[in-house]
């Protein structure tokens, strides 16, 4: 098993005039920490316009400066948005190179197409074309960052001439790729094209059990056919996360931005938006009855309801065995949800010395053994999914067209 911290960087209203600065400050050392912890992932968002939410619009600009600071932990988008009217898809394969560069072969390239009017109509995206146009970027990017040069193409969402893009990554063919999954359709959607499945939906270990089994069944099928260059079998879900040896204290500081994270979720969605007038936090607060749990601790029976309810938030004796579950259900990646609502950096800080201490030996022990079982039973089904690839044609120097030099010429005067 594999952990990950998750930023969406969130910020409730209402805002001081250096909130967002103190958010991506205390972010960084959060990240900071967990390499230093020993936690294997780092993932950021991508999302714009989405106040309250998520205030991660650059993402790349956020990872680089992750990378400058830590050591080991992997840095990933997750996810890029890909589509050519958020970002070109040339754009993107520079900005994934060199992140990569800059963290020595550390990056990770998970691909999404964004859910809310807010973005899609942002960027002038038909909400039903979004995930043909996501996939068909998706590809041309891996394609630019392996070919020299990229012969160009002539698609349905975007075309581009003929064209060396550079810089090129370190790992290759190029990072693992992953995809944005919330149900059952996209999970089969990542694996059917080789890619690494981050499952931002909070689900129990029957259905994460069924998620599994669908996502490598599809992987091991020839209904695989790699979208990228490698394939990149993983699934990642996320969980809540507060730890605290006192539970009832665990639940306190966590809960509430837990239930704001999946009050969002849905609100962005389905109701309506006034932008720069945002009232997310004061919704949610009213939907929950007016209370904050952190200022008002909750009784008893309410912490146990809340904690049955998200088993990511206890003790690390609640946390070893709510991840054994996912371990046995066949995820590979827990993504750990910390930076949510209002949770506080100093409790986020201390939920992830104590997974370190007292969680994170007991899977780490296994990660080894359980990754080269894993990889010698995947082998041969990823090289037939391989080989079902089509693959763009290299251009002969002949073929390569020339890129006319400016017709106007200077003026000299004698």
């Amino acid at each position: 098993m594999k952990f990950g911290v998750f930023y969406e960087l969130q910020l409730p209203k209402p805002w001081g005039p250096d909130d967002e600065l103190r958010l991506v400050q205390d972010a960084l050392t959060q990240v900071e920490l967990a390499d230093r912890l020993g936690i294997d992932y780092a993932w950021a968002v991508e999302h714009h316009f989405l106040e309250e939410y998520s205030h991660c619009s650059a993402s790349e600009v956020f990872l680089a400066a992750a990378a400058a600071r830590t050591q080991r932990i992997r840095l990933g988008h997750g996810i890029r948005q890909v589509i050519a009217n958020y970002n070109h898809p040339a754009r993107t394969a520079e900005a994934i190179a060199m992140l990569d560069l800059v963290s020595k072969g550390r990056a990770e390239f998970g691909i999404g197409e964004g859910a809310t009017r807010l973005e899609l109509g942002g960027f002038n995206i038909p909400a039903k074309e979004k995930r043909a146009m996501s996939l068909e970027a998706a590809e041309q990017i891996a394609n630019m960052m392996v070919m020299t040069p990229y012969p160009g193409y002539e698609g349905r969402s975007f075309r581009m001439p003929c064209r060396n893009v550079l810089p090129k990554p370190v790992q290759k063919p190029h990072p693992p790729m992953w995809m944005a999954c919330t149900n059952r359709e996209t999970i089969k959607v990542a694996a059917s094209n080789g890619l690494g499945a981050l499952a931002f939906s909070f689900i129990d270990e029957a259905e994460a059990r069924t998620w599994t089994q669908i996502y490598y069944d599809t992987i091991k099928s020839e209904a695989c056919v790699p979208l990228g260059h490698s394939v990149n079998a993983n699934i990642a879900m996320v969980s809540a996360f507060s730890l605290h040896a006192d539970r009832e204290e665990a639940v306190r500081r966590g809960m509430e931005g837990f239930e704001f994270f999946r009050f969002a979720i849905s609100a962005l969605v389905t109701n309506d938006a006034v932008p720069g007038r945002s009232r997310l936090f004061e919704q949610f607060q009213k939907e929950q009855g007016g209370g904050a749990i952190d200022a008002t601790p909750a009784p008893p029976e309410s912490l146990a309801s809340a904690f049955e309810g998200s088993p990511g938030i206890g003790t690390p004796a609640d946390f070893r065995a709510h991840i054994k579950q996912y371990q046995d259900a066949g995820v590979d990646q827990i993504i750990l949800l910390q930076q949510a609502g209002r949770n506080r950096h100093e409790h986020i800080c201390e939920s992830l010395d104590l997974l370190a201490r007292d969680v994170l030996p007991e899977f780490a022990e296994r990660a080894a053994d359980r990754d080269h079982r894993k990889a010698d039973e995947l082998a041969p089904h990823v090289e037939k999914a391989l080989a079902r690839k089509k693959r763009m044609a290299q251009l002969a120097d002949a073929d390569i067209p020339v890129v006319k030099a400016s017709v106007a010429r200077p003026i000299v005067n004698t």
